[in-house]
């Protein structure tokens, strides 16, 4: 059934989320109270909610995003391109030249969005950040009503794991099994956060975000058992 599907309507997308502070000291006292309730079952070794604060960005209520990285296929007879761009800056920014994307160039009924793990995490994460900052969701974000088989989303980890509900695959570990060249990528999801804050250094996260998308195509190419992308056929936009 994938091979059904076209390339060239597939966005592939990841994101990077931080906290919403710096510190957990910047929350005003009901929110610092909401904290504590929401991550009460997350942590552990009897961390406080102080302490478990460097994680708050996994949940779209105390987190934000900081980046948006985008692939899509470009297909012309016999060529074959990888397109790979990033939308950053203020986190309304981002959101809106996202929606702007969809808008112009994947609204069709064609036309899917693809991540690893995205049902669980990008896709409902860009959706609650778009409600928080008052912007409606585009078509391809909005579920309600649709049934199972309408929903434009496509999810790589779901792919993999054929009906299997409790089998967990990162990415990472589906590019090793497929034989996908590793990116060499210098940080991982637990660093984002330090690089973010204490670093200042958005453009190595952006990397690394982009890097993952790649990967991601690479993944869903295996997955149809078509051939991988060579690095000529890649290009940052």
């Amino acid at each position: 059934m994938l091979k059904k599907i076209l390339l060239d309507k597939i966005l592939f997308l990841d994101i990077e989320t931080v906290p919403e502070f710096r510190d957990y000291e910047e929350m005003d006292e009901e929110k610092k109270e909401l904290w504590a309730h929401k991550s009460r079952y997350q942590r552990k070794d009897d961390l406080s909610p102080e302490e478990f604060y460097e994680s708050a960005g996994i949940w779209a209520e105390f987190g934000r995003i900081i980046c948006i990285s985008v692939g899509y296929f470009v297909l012309k007879g016999d060529t074959r391109n990888f397109r790979v761009t990033t939308f950053h800056g203020t986190e309304v920014k981002i959101l809106k030249k996202f929606k702007q994307l969809l808008a112009q160039h994947f609204s069709g009924p064609q036309h899917l969005l693809c991540a690893h793990n995205g049902k669980e995490f990008d896709f409902p994460y860009i959706a609650r950040r778009m409600i928080i900052h008052n912007i409606p969701l585009p078509y391809k974000l909005d579920l309600f009503g649709k049934k199972p088989w309408e929903v434009p989303h496509l999810d790589t980890m779901e792919l993999w794991k054929f009906g299997d509900y409790k089998h967990y695959t990162s990415l990472k570990l589906l590019a090793n099994i497929f034989g996908i060249p590793s990116p060499k990528e210098d940080i991982d999801g637990s660093m984002v956060r330090d690089v973010f804050y204490e670093d200042g250094d958005l453009e190595r996260i952006i990397t690394y975000c982009e890097l993952d998308v790649v990967t991601l195509a690479q993944v869903f190419l295996r997955l149809r058992n078509d051939e991988l992308l060579d690095d000529e056929e890649i290009r940052r936009v």
